[in-house]
């Protein structure tokens, strides 16, 4: 059987997203009723991590214990990625001494690369490219919030990076109206927002954030400056201030719409304190459910494997 990678939403049509939603789902309501089996019982999970990560880290190797396996964390002084070792050697030697790899980086190109050299899924945690995972289980919480993705209007906020492509991945599989609206110069890359054409959904970058939100049934925002543009922070605060998520700017939104944010948040700058810790926030569920979104991932990828 040939193996499955997750690499990025756009490599999955719908029926194959959907089932991982759905496992997802029933292997939560399984765990939550003390009912859980271990369908990946004696499998090893590689928790490769170029980046520090909260929910990440404990996501996927809680995640994968439950599932019945195990999960080991490596670090860059490990390896020497692409350094040290090359990718190939590295997706070589990995796929010798266990069953999968998640890889937590910051080049797409090198996650691609190891899939390619590896025998074994290699699923991508986040790059600077996409965050594939996080949109899945973004997903998955809407669906639990009683959102389902058809018809669902999506006003995003603040830069288009990696978490904004996955969303316009996901607007090319499920009919989401999806509105991007960022400060001139932080567009999401053109390549990315053309391969969601003539697909399902609707995507459209806007100017003023009020525009964005106007009816929209969810308001998501992303931190504006990530890991490894910190040289750009002051540039980027005298940018993006019009973009945040503040309770003026929510009323613009539909009624009961909810908020969501990956975190880490920047409490004051992207979203204020009384929007996230408001009663339409649903961060802290989102944050809950990359624990079983992932666990339907994995299941997806490293289950498919004989």
């Amino acid at each position: 059987m040939a193996k499955i990678d997750f690499l990025t939403l756009a490599d999955f049509d719908r029926a194959e997203l959907d089932s991982m939603l759905e496992a997802a789902a029933r292997l939560k309501r399984e765990w939550r009723a003390g009912e859980a089996g271990a369908p990946l019982r004696g499998r090893v999970l590689a928790c490769i991590f170029h980046k520090p990560s909260l929910r990440t880290r404990l996501s996927f190797e809680v995640g994968i214990r439950q599932l019945g396996g195990s999960g080991l964390y490596i670090t860059d002084a490990e390896i020497g990625f692409g350094r040290r070792e090359a990718i190939r050697d590295i997706g070589g030697v990995m796929s010798q001494l266990v069953d999968g790899i998640m890889i937590r980086t910051f080049s797409q190109e090198n996650v691609v690369d190891l899939a390619r050299h590896a025998t074994i899924p290699v699923v991508n945690g986040l790059t600077d490219a996409v965050h594939p995972c996080q949109i899945l289980c973004d997903l998955f919480t809407l669906r639990e919030k009683g959102r389902e993705p058809d018809g669902l209007s999506i006003a995003y906020l603040g830069d288009g990076n990696n978490v904004a492509h996955s969303w316009i991945d996901a607007a090319r599989v499920y009919e989401i109206d999806l509105r991007i609206a960022t400060p001139a110069g932080y567009e999401p890359d053109p390549t990315v927002v053309a391969r969601a054409a003539g697909g399902r959904g609707r995507v459209r970058l806007v100017r003023d954030p009020r525009e964005a939100v106007a009816g929209a049934q969810v308001v998501y925002t992303d931190t504006w400056t990530s890991m490894g543009q910190e040289a750009e922070a002051e540039k980027r605060r005298r940018a993006f201030p019009p973009y945040q998520v503040n309770a003026t700017l929510l009323r613009q939104a539909a009624p009961g719409a909810l908020v969501m944010h990956c975190l880490p948040a920047h409490r004051g700058e992207e979203i204020t304190d009384e929007v996230i810790d408001g009663p339409q926030s649903i961060v802290y569920d989102q944050a809950g459910n990359r624990l079983h979104g992932q666990k339907g991932i994995l299941l997806h990828c490293l289950g498919a494997r004989r």
